[in-house]
């Protein structure tokens, strides 16, 4: 109904989302060129910072110079008036710590020719003045006090201080220079980024309020259909809570039915265990018996006597007693969907040979009844899913197979399978009768069965078994082929993610 709707200012449905969707597209790239410009804002004022840190690094490393040349050159004078070697040790210290300074100092400013030029002239300057403080020195550690001073009086070095002074002056005005640049490329990049901002924030507001009005319009077009639907949904509602409420006791229903065949299933089979015990305490008692008839009158006992009590009636109880546990399992499985409404998905790491051992001891007398042989591929793809559902599938898979071998030829049934990537693959094959082309399909579903019927089922196992590779992520597909025998493939993740499996769980 909604699709014949035309709105009443001539916009259809279609157009009217096109719309809509252009505003959120302008709306996004408005909000994409904001982050941008942020991002390229940001990115320069990190680059400011810097330049700014290091101008003052360089600023700093020019005026320590500065002070250990004057240091320097204080100490001298105090040496040369004095002759104490304390003013020379001092002296002598700020020397050796002025040329790694002036080297950070080069390297520092190593991208600016003109501060490179100045620090070239300002380390000749240095050295002229030190082999001038030298020569003074060398007076004074002679002890020729007046001639040191007279030298002293003569020498230029107050000229030169000065000369150095105006140097260090020069390269830190440099650096300020290039530093009021910086602040002025600084405050352009900002301003950039304002307006920006503006923009795009005047583009929000005007799509904003362009998209308000017209979903208003749309939606005030939209009540008038809205009434005209409120009858139909009133009465839809009314029928869907029908239709759910029946359901729901059609649901509690079957789990109760459910419970209460399980339940009675069970009570049976209690008494079966209960009674294998039984046998196989008594199978004990049997065997006592024999060893002590063989040990008094060997004749009574006969070959057959001593292999039925020793090897076929343990046999049996053994076979017995791995039917009724698998049985057990089975109907505890039902109790508790029947309890829960559904049973939860519990993946675990599966050893597969050892269920399928199991399953195949489980079949041994339907097997030698048959004359057929179950054979194993070891070592089959380790795997991590839902013990009893895995169970289920194969021992569905390898029974189906033993019921319809061909009375032609000996059984044969192979379980193999192989890791392919993330998932996993297990194959049941037989050469047994097999199945027609047409049938392929039908097999898996409830209730159908294919071919003669002259063996016992209801046609659940292959629908049950679709319904559980499903719920693990899988799919179960089949190859056949009339009087050839046929191939069930099983295709699982190796590693059943629980999320999913809820999710298909829900959906069925």
């Amino acid at each position: 109904m909604f699709e014949r709707i035309v709105l009443g200012f001539g916009v259809s449905e279609g157009r009217m989302q096109r719309f809509l969707l252009a505003c959120m597209g302008l709306g996004f790239a408005a909000l994409v060129a904001v982050g941008i410009a942020a991002g390229w804002s940001t990115a320069r004022n990190e680059g400011h910072t810097r330049d700014v840190n290091h101008t003052y690094e360089v600023e700093l490393a020019i005026d320590r110079a500065r002070i250990l040349i004057e240091q320097s050159e204080t100490s001298r004078r105090g040496f040369v008036l004095t002759g104490e070697h304390v003013y020379l040790d001092t002296y002598r210290t700020s020397m050796v710590a002025l040329p790694t300074l002036l080297t950070r100092i080069a390297t520092l400013t190593r991208d600016n020719p003109r501060q490179q030029r100045t620090i070239a002239s300002l380390r000749q300057m240095i050295a002229e003045l030190a082999e001038q403080r030298e020569r003074t020195i060398a007076v004074t550690l002679r002890g020729d006090q007046v001639a040191a001073r007279t030298l002293f009086r003569e020498e230029t070095s107050a000229r030169r201080m000065r000369a150095v002074r105006k140097l260090a002056d020069a390269m830190v005005a440099e650096e300020q220079r290039l530093l009021a640049i910086r602040d002025a490329e600084q405050q352009a990049s900002v301003r950039v980024f304002y307006a920006t901002l503006a923009l795009a924030g005047l583009l929000l507001v005007l799509v904003a309020l362009v998209s308000l009005l017209t979903v208003r319009r749309y939606t005030r077009d939209l009540a008038a259909s809205r009434d005209s639907l409120r009858d139909f949904a009133d009465t839809l509602e009314d029928l869907v809570n029908e239709r759910t409420a029946d359901l729901t006791r059609a649901n509690d229903e079957i789990q109760r039915f459910a419970y209460i065949v399980s339940h009675d299933l069970r009570s049976p089979l209690v008494n079966v265990m209960g009674f294998t015990a039984e046998l196989e305490s008594a199978t004990a008692t049997i065997g006592a018996l024999i060893d002590r008839a063989e040990a008094r009158a060997p004749d009574i006992v006969t070959p057959d006597d001593r292999l039925a009590a020793r090897e076929d009636l343990p046999e049996a109880i053994k076979f017995i007693r791995t039917s009724t546990q698998k049985m057990d399992r089975l109907i505890n499985a039902i109790l508790k969907l029947s309890r829960e409404g559904r049973r939860v998905i519990a993946p675990e790491p599966l050893d597969l040979d050892t269920m399928v051992d199991t399953i195949g001891a489980s079949l041994t007398q339907q097997l030698d009844h048959r004359g057929a042989t179950l054979t194993i591929a070891r070592p089959l793809p380790a795997i991590v899913s839902d013990r009893l559902a895995i169970e289920q599938i194969l021992s569905n898979l390898i029974e189906n197979a033993v019921k319809y071998l061909s009375p032609d030829r000996a059984g044969q049934i192979t379980v193999r399978g192989r890791r392919e990537g993330q998932r996993v693959t297990i194959e049941v094959e037989d050469n047994g009768r097999g199945i027609a082309a047409s049938d392929h399909q039908r097999v898996f579903d409830l209730f159908r069965r294919s071919g003669n019927q002259d063996q016992p089922g209801e046609g659940i196992g292959l629908a049950h078994v679709r319904a559980l590779a499903y719920r693990l992520g899988g799919v179960i597909e089949m190859a056949s082929e009339l009087g050839q025998g046929t191939t069930f493939r099983l295709n699982l993740p190796a590693k059943l993610d629980t999320t999913n499996a809820d999710t298909r769980e829900s959906g069925t």
